[in-house]
């Protein structure tokens, strides 16, 4: 596997750990404050930054990110995550929305699969 896949498979399974600990769900000490999932989250390029120094197009997401939404302000936000093409733009804003979270869990377990399924493959070849 090469690094870049590596890296972004760990990324992805990141995501994941993130979701599953309840990582976009209102802070204790900001209840009020909506997370917003991608953004909010260490593997962001621009977590825990004042200001948005990186640009989004640098970041391992994008390659996910259909080439019409790329110039969006929040481009992660435009995956499709599901058939039907559901994206957390679409869902709602709420990083703590149900629907969303379902959504997102269901599509980094397809995405982790699916990379670790092309790593078994190169390893037989």
């Amino acid at each position: 596997m090469s690094d870049t896949r590596r890296e972004m498979l760990d990324a992805l399974k990141l995501e994941l750990r993130v979701l599953e600990m309840g990582g976009y769900s209102p802070s204790v000490h900001e209840p009020r404050k909506e997370l917003a999932v991608f953004r909010d989250s260490p593997s962001c390029l621009n977590y825990a930054l004042p200001l948005r120094e990186h640009p989004c197009s640098e970041c391992w997401l994008i390659d996910f990110v259909p080439a019409a939404q790329r110039a969006k302000s929040v481009p992660c936000h435009h995956i499709p995550l599901n058939g039907r093409g559901d994206t957390i733009a679409s869902m709602g804003k709420a990083g703590d929305d149900l629907k969303v979270q379902e959504a997102m869990r269901g599509w980094l377990r397809k995405k982790i699969k699916e990379l670790e399924t092309m790593a078994e493959e190169m390893e037989c070849t």
